[in-house]
């Protein structure tokens, strides 16, 4: 188990930073909306390695076997990897590369007629709400990957 989980997560981790960190880039110009779109499909595909690395336990290192326990356990672990790249690259992203990004947030925001408070938050904060969400993206994907893929002998 140990093996499927360092090997899927890596890839996730990978995939997830590579994405993020590509949409970030090449989607300087496009609106914020557009932005969004985009970073919850970084999310979904960056967390395809829960559902090949459930699989893999599976099909060669339990005999065919997957009980719902293994199967959330491992997907939830490979979850953590990937919302780890993501988390990173968006804290290095609006502390180094564009510090000014929840400035720039808070003035769209007030020009889409946003009339209410919008809080500052920090980096850290932040990229502690991105883990949180593609963790909580990945449980459910675990779920669902789980009962597809669950089979006893």
């Amino acid at each position: 188990m140990k093996n499927t989980v360092l090997k899927f997560g890596i890839y996730g981790f990978i995939l997830s930073a590579t994405l993020f960190l590509a949409g970030l880039y090449f989607g300087q110009d496009i609106d914020f909306a557009t932005q969004e779109v985009v970073g919850y499909l970084t999310i979904v595909i960056s967390l395809i390695f829960v559902f090949f690395g459930i699989k893999h336990f599976r099909d060669h290192e339990n005999n065919g076997a997957l009980s719902l326990k293994s199967g959330l356990i491992i997907g939830i672990l490979i979850s953590v990897f990937t919302a780890s790249g993501i988390a990173i690259v968006d804290y290095i992203y609006t502390s180094v590369i564009n510090p000014d990004f929840f400035k720039e947030y808070a003035e769209m925001m007030r020009e889409q007629g946003h009339t209410g408070e919008i809080p500052e938050w920090g980096s850290g904060f932040m990229a502690f709400i991105m883990f949180a969400t593609v963790l909580v993206i990945g449980i459910i994907i675990s779920i669902i990957s789980t009962f597809i893929l669950q089979r006893k002998n």
